[in-house]
């Protein structure tokens, strides 16, 4: 028994290890491309409702948190509505994103198309219900963007390997070893080469040539600040505490038939704990739907609610408008998630 538990034990460590390295190397590739459009977003702003709506919902259904960032802080400057700030909360799931991408691609792109539709829609439903009760909503500006103003960002700096840091040699051999495990096949959701195996394969390769080429600046203040130290380890270690949970708890606590006896009281659950303002909880969920035991409609319902990390800079703008637009994702999400589960899915 105790050689069967070191086994799962090793291989949810080897399954963790590869969700997490996943999640860096997207995180990474949607900072790198932020940083090299910026200014674009800015001048995309402007326009009607519906078009705040839809470039809010697009941003925030980009999985991490820079697409959230970005839609606070047109908020703060008070660029868009209330409406597209819920909206772009509505369509985000968070670092949760990566690692559906990682566990279940397909109906991870489903989701998300959903979440960016029911973003729209919520947008407008929101900006409706705001007006028509005349509810009161702040818009507070800040001095800080989510980018520096002054940064630029080269495509590729000959100086980058000739004073190697400990950090960018530390994940350069992170993403080296990596992708000779998965080439190996010792780690991966799924065994063996096949397009997922093959797009993991790209990005971590992609990662690797740009951790060669960044300035150190950008690979200090951009990568190892904020990606390394604030989400790396957290997501690694929610991702082991998840998947040894489902693991034992389908062993050993009957988790299964708990789960399928009560689905609906687990569908509220996942509501109210999507409004912790945080990523990690709603993993076990993620973890939940990869292991077949619950809907799609519970995690859609869990996916509406959270926003990750979205939520946090919104806090420190105001405190009040935060709650709001909790109750808006509160109650959409209930709404949604409520019917798709009646429908069956």
């Amino acid at each position: 028994m105790e050689h069967t538990y070191s086994s799962v034990f090793l291989e949810s460590l080897g399954h963790a290890l590869m969700i997490a390295v996943f999640v860096f190397a997207m995180m990474v590739l949607v900072d790198y491309l932020n940083v090299l459009s910026r200014g674009k977003m800015n001048k995309a702003i402007g326009g009607g409702h519906l078009r705040q709506y839809s470039l809010t919902s697009f941003l925030g259904s980009i999985p991490g948190c820079l697409g959230s960032f970005t839609n606070v802080s047109f908020y703060a400057h008070g660029l868009i509505t209330f409406g597209a700030i819920t909206a772009g909360m509505l369509a985000t799931s968070g670092d949760e994103a990566f690692v559906m991408l990682a566990l279940f691609p397909k109906e991870a792109l489903l989701l998300f198309g959903i979440l960016f539709v029911v973003g729209i829609a919520g947008g407008g439903v929101t900006d409706t219900i705001i007006k028509r009760f005349k509810i009161k909503t702040n818009a507070y500006c800040c001095e800080e963007d989510v980018l520096h103003k002054e940064e630029k960002i080269l495509l590729f700096d000959k100086k980058a390997l000739y004073h190697l840091s400990a950090q960018r040699l530390l994940i350069l051999v992170l993403l080296f070893v990596s992708g000779i495990l998965l080439a190996m096949g010792k780690i991966g959701h799924e065994k063996g080469w096949n397009w997922i195996t093959v797009t993991f394969m790209t990005i971590i390769v992609l990662t690797f040539l740009i951790f060669v080429s960044v300035p150190e600046h950008y690979l200090k203040e951009h990568i190892w600040k904020h990606i390394v130290k604030k989400h790396l380890l957290k997501v690694f270690l929610w991702s082991l505490f998840a998947i040894l949970i489902v693991h034992f708890g389908l062993e050993l606590l009957n988790l299964e038939a708990f789960i399928k006896g009560n689905m609906l009281w687990i569908l509220l659950l996942s509501a109210f704990l999507g409004l912790i303002p945080e990523s990690g909880p709603h993993l076990i969920f993620v973890m939940m739907f990869s292991q077949g035991l619950i809907p799609f409609s519970v995690l859609l319902t869990s996916s509406i609610v959270q926003d990750g990390h979205g939520m946090l800079p919104m806090l420190s703008y105001s405190v009040r408008d935060s709650l709001l637009v909790k109750i808006f994702n509160l109650a959409i999400g209930l709404i949604v998630g409520g019917i798709v589960y009646a429908i069956g899915f």
